[in-house]
């Protein structure tokens, strides 16, 4: 029986910061990442939530952390009960949808690796001939391969639309020399998981990255190659030439652009099915990418 949509975790007396998916609770030289149920498109959180959704992406993201090699991660622990969680909190609730971390210093943009013309890369590249500034040759179409994969950073926003930037600006901000290694650790992990993916049926077609700093070296922290950080394509599918079938929440953005939403206003309730066919969606990538069911 599908379990009921967690939109809010609560633990009493903790500091919390809630992003578009996770509540982060401070325990001071340690945080627990709570993955909710909240989905969200167009830059509006939805109604209802998908059951189970925070579940998967942790699991999901455990496997990527356990697996991607010689770069260091900010996961300690898959069990909230080894911290001091206040008397009250309900392990049952949070059962399979936390991880204990490292803090550290958030580094403030978004590492965005894309391996193939789609989403706002399409549409910058038909506006522009370029992908954030990169020029591309001409006559390319939807969802080609790129020749190879394009870092395009983004401003990090926990609520809204993350802005897209030129390198430059990242560098400017952050300095050269930590912008340069951010770019060559993302393109590494694309290319890790990327492989991996194609070995089990996936497409990556692209995928954003966090990194915090800890003791001045940068660490892999938040999600990673999820479905809600990702684009994953089913490969047997795969044809060039437009949009791809997805196993992400590409399937919801879907379904409200065939609605009259005009996404300046509260949106529709999801129906039940679209909730449903969601929640198998992400189900199916992680049955894909490890070859095991779901559980927690």
């Amino acid at each position: 029986m599908t379990s009921a949509a967690l939109m809010e975790s609560s633990l009493s007396g903790i500091p919390v910061k809630r992003g578009k998916v996770r509540d982060v609770y401070d325990f001071g030289d340690r945080l627990l990442f709570v993955a909710t149920d909240r989905i969200s498109a167009f830059d509006w959180n939805l109604s209802p939530g998908i059951p189970d959704k925070g579940r998967v992406l942790t699991q999901i993201s455990r496997f990527w952390f356990e697996r991607i090699e010689n770069i260091p991660n900010h996961l300690l622990s898959m069990n909230p009960a080894d911290l001091p969680l206040p008397e009250n909190a309900d392990l049952d609730v949070l059962h399979g949808r936390c991880m204990v971390v490292k803090k550290t210093e958030v580094v403030p943009f978004e590492c965005v690796v894309r391996g193939y013309l789609s989403g706002s890369g399409w549409k910058d590249y038909l506006a522009t001939g370029a992908v954030c500034g990169v020029e591309l040759a001409k006559g390319l179409q939807q969802s080609d391969l790129l020749p190879q994969p394009l870092f395009t950073p983004a401003t990090k926003a926990e609520t809204g639309h993350d802005e897209n930037v030129s390198f430059q600006a990242m560098s400017d901000a952050i300095g050269q020399e930590l912008a340069e290694t951010l770019r060559d650790l993302s393109i590494q992990i694309y290319q890790q998981g990327a492989e991996y993916a194609r070995q089990r049926g996936i497409i990556l077609a692209d995928t954003k990255f966090e990194f915090g700093l800890l003791d001045g070296k940068p660490i892999l922290i938040d999600e990673v190659l999820t479905p809600d950080s990702s684009r994953f394509w089913p490969a047997e599918h795969y044809q060039p030439g437009g949009p791809q079938p997805s196993l992400d929440k590409q399937y919801v953005r879907d379904w409200l652009e065939t609605t009259s939403w005009d996404k300046n206003s509260t949106p529709p309730v999801l129906p039940e099915e679209i909730v449903l066919k969601t929640r198998e969606k992400y189900f199916e990538a992680f049955r894909m990418l490890t070859g095991t069911e779901c559980i927690w």
